[in-house]
């Protein structure tokens, strides 16, 4: 026995080893928890959902991943730079398929109103007057 780790501890070693591992570790613990003894994966499987937060942690992971310093404050303020670009970038795309969206509807729109218009012009025409 590790007389350095009390025996308290040790769920919260599992629990860290597993979070290094990834969610497909929790998911792993938790069929075999299932396997060995069900309260156990059951167990498990409450603590992932409401103790873990398991379906909000990849949004938590990828913005600590982005947000995080390499320690280079050149490649910090170049990383800074490039995302900040591709912001813009992406904001200007998505404006310009808006604009794009919008000519199309205005397009399809005057087609339509034109169609109706000569239907109508050509059924006035049809009915005109009876007595010429």
């Amino acid at each position: 026995m590790n007389t350095a780790t009390p025996v308290a501890h040790w769920p919260r070693e599992i629990e860290n080893w597993l979070d290094g591992h990834g969610k497909g570790a929790w998911i792993a613990a938790m069929v075999l928890g299932f396997i060995v003894f069900w309260p156990v994966g059951l167990a498990l499987l409450a603590y992932m959902i409401w103790g873990k937060q398991m379906f909000k942690g990849s949004c938590r992971t990828k913005s600590a991943r982005s947000g995080r310093s390499s320690g280079n404050m050149a490649f910090d303020a170049y990383k800074a730079d490039t995302l900040k670009r591709l912001e813009d970038e992406q904001a200007a795309f998505e404006s310009f398929l808006e604009r794009l969206r919008s000519a199309k509807d205005k397009a399809e729109f005057d087609a339509f109103m034109d169609e109706n218009r000569r239907r109508h012009d050509d059924a006035a025409a049809q009915s005109g007057p009876a007595g010429g």
